[in-house]
């Protein structure tokens, strides 16, 4: 059982009854009283971050977890459906478990992040940023480029996403996964 000196970015550890990522930590030794840990877990499941203090010296119980390249192949009534690069394995992942689904385009490489001991699912990540292709959006009116104005749009995949009145239908555009936001217009 590991303590709270092995504490790093980024480990998975079972905190009440749950699996929680640590997304930051900070040792503190004040000049009164013992040290402590204060850290900000995300729950894996949920998403959701909450502070939580450690004393120090306190036992953890870390979690091994594995990151494994995947390919979206196609959505049915079972959910996502994935294929391993290596070994060819297919696996269904539910909808709730990927962290922005409407930006899966077929043949896309993902991560699928493993509890190393019961080979359980937790999550899907996409790359940070994709690049799609406008299908759909309204003329931008000359002139009305003073401000910085945006429009909805439509993807490939069919989600929706607010870009610059310059971007037409048929030019790529990069997207950032984790907010849904417009980057930039890609160059071909």
């Amino acid at each position: 059982m590991a303590t709270t000196a092995d504490i790093k970015n980024g480990i998975c550890i079972e905190f009440n009854g749950d699996l929680y990522t640590i997304i930051e930590f900070q040792h503190v030794k004040p000049g009164k009283g013992a040290a402590f840990v204060r850290t900000r877990l995300k729950n894996v499941k949920t998403g959701k971050v909450l502070p939580n203090t450690f004393p120090s010296g306190a036992k953890i119980n870390i979690q091994r977890v594995e990151r494994r390249k995947y390919q979206y192949l196609y959505k049915d009534e079972a959910g996502y459906n994935f294929m391993h690069n290596e070994t060819y394995e297919q696996i269904h992942i539910d909808e709730e478990l990927i962290n922005s689904p409407q930006f899966l385009l077929e043949g896309q490489e993902v991560e699928i992040v493993f509890h190393a001991e019961t080979e359980n699912p937790l999550y899907a990540e996409l790359p940070p940023f994709v690049v799609l292709e406008v299908t759909y959006a309204e003329p931008g009116v000359k002139g009305d480029t003073a401000t910085n104005t945006l429009k909805p749009a439509t993807v490939e995949t069919g989600a929706t996403v607010n870009i610059p009145l310059f971007v037409n239908p048929g030019e790529k555009i990069r997207v950032d996964t984790r907010t849904g936001d417009y980057s930039e217009r890609v160059k071909e």
